[in-house]
């Protein structure tokens, strides 16, 4: 039987979604320099050595992509969510151990099988099930706690001081997991099992009207549907385009800070703070606009945002010039981040959504790979990070092509007439509006029976 409630529980899906990435972000994504920058220092070993454990985190989490995927679509989230938390734990405490590089290696492996279960895309999966109309508006809430958690930095630095880097990996990570496990019941279901409608009855509105979504509709394409289209390969690589600067300046941005810009790494982990407060606020003004304008011209804007920061940093002669850097690209970051997921969601479905994401996350995530292993190297070879900077910076420059061109698809065909091309408005052939259309042609009848929300 639906269990039913007044209270509309997608929201709940988003808080403890928000709670759980914003854990992973403190423990792993923003503590990930601070934690090379001790391990340099101890051991001597070089920044391309360390980068390789970045590189096999990311390098794991998309190879690992298509089977998360397909378990999500196929069970549940909450339980995927908790085998995660248990390698996480176990994970921190085998690097809280280290002694030699393999060993640095395989506990960073277990870290990131770990957080990609009970994170990122599990996250992800569970939110867009709840909501279509205020997708981006929830996925960008949802998506907070990543930044929020960055802000945690400074104190994962003052608990290395205080405590030593390995005391605080081992309880930090056991203790991020447990928090993890007791939130991960929140992801379970959709609207319809708790008797409720996606989005709780609410619609957006604009100039009078009731938006629609570019290219949303009620058919759900299959991953293998959904890999014929142009849309699919243009989404991928411009998010994989994005992630150079995203992967680059996680990795490598205390490095940088200290060793060729002379700061501490208590000073260098107040920038790195700084990064996701202001990612936050991007989130805030991405998950508004992404509701009520095409999607795809907000990526292209940040991915134009991305780039001329990192240029920025490369070249970051004051203090001023480094303020710019994380104004540009946490807004860039925020803004674009969590449409990535809006934009696959609207485009193929949700039936098939994990699998969907999980493929495409073998080639998003070579951005990850990629970026920071060749930035590390350039910086071993050459001294400066300055060349490896200014490539990946027009590399990302390049990528807003890709948002230009993943134009809404047209319908798979299914043997016949089995949906009819008006029930996507949008297609391969048509160019997209420059706004988020309306619903006045009727495609949307849940639309027309929801309550308006602002």
């Amino acid at each position: 039987m639906s269990k039913r409630s007044t209270t509309f529980r997608g929201w709940k899906v988003v808080g403890a979604g928000a709670v759980m990435q914003g854990l992973q972000a403190a423990l792993v994504m923003h503590a990930l320099g601070a934690y090379f920058v001790e391990l340099e220092e101890e051991y001597g070993w070089s920044k391309t050595a360390l980068s390789g454990a970045f590189a096999m985190n990311r390098a794991e989490t998309a190879l690992l992509g298509p089977v998360h995927g397909w378990l999500l679509d196929r069970f549940s989230p909450r339980a995927i969510a908790r085998v995660g938390t248990v390698f996480m734990a176990v994970g921190f405490v085998a690097f809280s151990q280290l002694r030699t590089l393999w060993h640095f290696y395989l506990a960073f492996l277990l870290i990131a099988v770990g957080t990609s279960f009970c994170g990122f895309v599990t996250v992800t999966v569970s939110i867009v099930r709840w909501f279509e109309a205020l997708r981006a508006r929830a996925l960008s809430v949802g998506g907070m706690g990543l930044g929020v958690g960055g802000l945690c930095v400074p104190l994962v630095a003052l608990c290395f001081t205080q405590f030593g880097w390995r005391t605080t990996a081992a309880v930090s990570g056991v203790a991020g997991a447990a928090a993890a496990w007791w939130l991960a019941k929140y992801l379970d279901g959709r609207p319809e099992d708790f008797g409720q409608q996606v989005d709780g009855g609410a619609s957006v509105v604009a100039n009078g009207r009731t938006v629609r979504a570019e290219g949303l509709s009620d058919i759900h394409f299959t991953a293998k549907e959904a890999m014929r289209t142009r849309a699919f390969w243009m989404i991928s690589l411009g998010h994989m385009s994005a992630l150079f600067v995203v992967g680059v300046v996680m990795a490598h941005l205390p490095l940088f800070l200290t060793s060729e810009r002379g700061y501490s790494l208590q000073q260098a982990s107040f920038v790195a703070a700084a990064l996701p407060l202001v990612q936050v606020a991007g989130m805030a003004l991405g998950g508004y606009l992404g509701d009520r304008i095409n999607k795809r011209l907000i990526a292209s804007v940040a991915m134009c945002g991305h780039a001329v920061a990192l240029l920025l940093l490369a070249w970051s002669g004051n203090f001023w010039v480094i303020v710019l850097f994380v104004l540009l690209h946490g807004l860039a970051w925020g803004a674009r981040g969590p449409l990535m997921q809006a934009l696959r969601a609207d485009f193929f479905g949700t039936s098939s959504f994990a699998t969907i994401m999980g493929i495409s996350s073998t080639i998003v995530l070579t951005g990850t790979v990629l970026g920071p292993l060749f930035a590390g190297r350039v910086a071993d070879v050459t001294g400066s990070y300055t060349p490896a900077f200014v490539v990946l910076a027009v590399m990302t420059g390049v990528g807003m092509v890709f948002f230009m061109l993943a134009k809404p698809p047209a319908p798979p065909e299914r043997g016949g007439s089995q949906h009819s091309p008006a029930a996507r408005p949008n297609s391969d052939d048509v160019d997209g509006p420059g706004v988020a259309e309306g619903s006045s042609d009727g495609t949307d009848v849940d639309s027309a029976q929801r309550q308006v929300a602002g």
